[in-house]
């Protein structure tokens, strides 16, 4: 059994890794527990999700890689909203391909914790480009929003990869996903990883090569 530990950024991805990714890989025999970024504590409460400081960040990953030495630890965090202090995120590299701009994060996130149970993951460019790889599994929560999840698919099919989705203020995918159906806003932590396990980490994989990478990097651990 391998045990491993991932740091998200938010609920969303939380119940992603625990509803869709932990029973895949413990299947494998990688025992996974996700748990949200420490954003802050007051009056002994612990605020967590929202991955807007990297020392948080760093500082989260080191200790759970300090508090068990049998496991490993890996990220989900989204490359849509970054934080400004991110290792890398100043390089020219930045204006390059996608895929290249994530590989070169992720190498520099890998450099600065310093570790050879770390395995960084940035998803490009967040969470939602996932659903994006079957988007009209979606409607299996929301009734009568046919037409305007078909124009969402128009979206998708207009792109090599769900991944290249763009991350501007208004067209990154989980913005996309909230103009077509508000509702999805209020809910998101529910119905974002049900559609994803909706669609199947198959098609995940097929459509999302880096999201693909990130899966095998972790299964080759074990």
């Amino acid at each position: 059994m391998m045990y491993l530990n991932v740091v998200v950024e938010g609920q969303t991805e939380e119940t992603f890794v625990r509803d869709v990714l932990a029973p895949y890989w413990g299947a494998k025999g990688i025992f996974a527990v996700a748990r949200c970024v420490e954003t802050g504590r007051k009056h002994g409460r612990v605020y967590k999700g929202g991955g807007r400081n990297y020392e948080k960040i760093r500082r989260d990953v080191l200790n759970w890689i300090s508090q068990r030495p049998d496991a490993y630890c890996t990220t989900m965090f989204d490359l849509y909203g970054l934080p400004h202090n991110f290792p890398g995120k100043t390089s020219n590299v930045l204006n390059y391909d996608p895929y290249v701009k994530v590989s070169h994060l992720e190498s520099f996130f890998a450099d600065d914790i310093n570790n050879h149970r770390f395995v960084p993951y940035i998803q490009l460019h967040e969470f939602e480009a996932l659903l994006f790889a079957g988007i009209e599994k979606i409607n299996d929560f929301y009734f009568g929003k046919n037409r305007v999840i078909e124009r969402l698919k128009t979206i998708a099919d207009s792109f090599d990869s769900p991944e290249l989705i763009n991350d501007g203020h208004e067209t990154a995918p989980s913005k996309r996903i909230i103009s077509a159906i508000p509702e999805y806003k209020d809910n998101k932590v529910l119905i974002g990883p049900a559609t994803a396990n909706a669609i199947g980490l198959l098609m995940l994989r097929e459509k999302c090569s880096h999201f693909d990478e990130w899966l095998k990097k972790i299964e080759h651990l074990n």
